[in-house]
């Protein structure tokens, strides 16, 4: 099951592996919540999905969503009964083809499972979705050691935790394997520049109002502060970010404001980025395989491991830090990255997929769980 561009991204290589593990009949079934995106991302992966349910309309409510992936949802599980529902991530599509697992009495595989925040309502609403999706998985797939330990702790049986890197990895490592040209025009001349580029996405719900003017007016200064560098905002489409970019960045020197990327150009630009500011769940972990350090535009994050690790700092909303954190950052006054990405080795959908035929096949396990450096 996938609706968003990110789940798109991560489930790509689970969807690969079981490819080319062979022994299984897979189908994919597209919920539609972000159907142009979606479809980009498959397309660059050559995966076609089998059910596309094109759900989402514009304004849809949370209750709306619901509503629509139950029914839908219930109809593919009901034409193709399969053995394991797999789904990744923390999204409306995730939790609503849980619960129509669970109503169906299927098992359910949860990718990257465990990740926490411990606040109810930051992420909203993706860290209950999480949450209540981990408690109904047979197979909990957690990225890394810390995940797993989350879930252990809630009571999780040790027989449904399994360590297997995060997905978004392999898509980096494989999109790299085969680069392709920028596709975004705009893009393309900003990557080819001199100048220093720093990206900016920032999109969360718990944002919206005046902690994202905030965030714009200190991206704003900065760019006024360093005129010799540009930032990148490709800007979700929800009107409630789109109208305060224009407002507070449209104009501003320095800035430029695109439409949302394809993954290869995201991938371009990733490995091209001075420093990145964002409040993305999947570019947190996208970026230390990149070795450029982010800032994290959120006040908790389920992802503590490049933190941890010094390739990322939590800066939160408020405009004062962010300006100071990112003016030292471009005045070269921190810097490093960790010698080995804290979020995989680039196997993970190949342990999923491994993983989940043994276990329903009975056959032997060819690889063993990840394991942190």
């Amino acid at each position: 099951m996938i609706g968003t561009r990110p789940e798109a991204i991560k489930m790509a290589p689970v969807i690969l592996g079981l490819a080319d593990r062979g022994g299984s009949d897979h189908r994919l079934a597209l919920t539609g919540q972000h159907t142009d995106m979606v479809d980009r991302v498959l397309a660059a992966f050559a995966i076609e999905p089998d059910y596309d349910l094109d759900l989402m309309t514009p304004g849809q409510s949370l209750y709306d969503i619901g509503h629509a992936c139950m029914d839908g949802l219930r109809e593919v599980a009901e034409d193709f009964s399969p053995d394991v529902t797999i789904v990744q991530g923390d999204t409306a599509t995730v939790f609503f083809a849980g619960v129509v697992t669970f109503f169906q009495r299927g098992r359910l595989a949860h990718v990257e499972a465990g990740l926490r925040s411990r606040q109810k309502w930051s992420p909203f609403p993706e860290e209950m979705l999480r949450r209540m999706t981990d408690t109904v998985s047979d197979f909990c797939f957690a990225p890394t050691p810390a995940a797993a330990a989350n879930l252990a702790g809630e009571g999780i049986p040790p027989r449904r935790i399994f360590v297997t890197g995060n997905t978004v990895v392999d898509a980096l490592l494989q999109m790299q394997a085969r680069p392709m040209a920028v596709r975004n025009p705009h893009v393309a001349r900003l990557l080819s520049s001199r100048r220093r580029l720093v990206l900016l996405t920032a999109h969360r719900r718990e944002s919206f109002g005046a902690p994202l003017d905030g965030v714009f007016g200190a991206v704003a200064r900065l760019a006024a502060r360093f005129g010799d560098t540009d930032i990148l905002y490709p800007v979700h489409p929800n009107p409630k970010v789109l109208e305060p970019a224009r407002r507070i960045l449209g104009e501003a020197p320095g800035i430029h404001l695109v439409d949302p990327l394809d993954y290869g150009d995201l991938v371009a630009v990733l490995g091209r980025a001075d420093l990145v500011l964002t409040d993305s769940g999947g570019i947190q972990e996208e970026a230390p395989a990149f070795g450029v350090h982010t800032l994290v535009l959120r006040e908790v994050t389920e992802r503590p491991e490049a933190v941890q690790a010094g390739a990322a700092t939590l800066v939160g909303t408020d405009p004062a830090r962010i300006l100071d954190e990112a003016t030292d950052h471009l005045s070269g006054g921190r810097g490093g990255h960790p010698p080995r990405n804290p979020y995989g080795d680039g196997r993970a959908g190949e342990r999923i997929a491994d993983i989940l035929l043994a276990e329903l096949t009975g056959a032997p396990r060819e690889t063993e769980d990840w394991e942190a450096a």
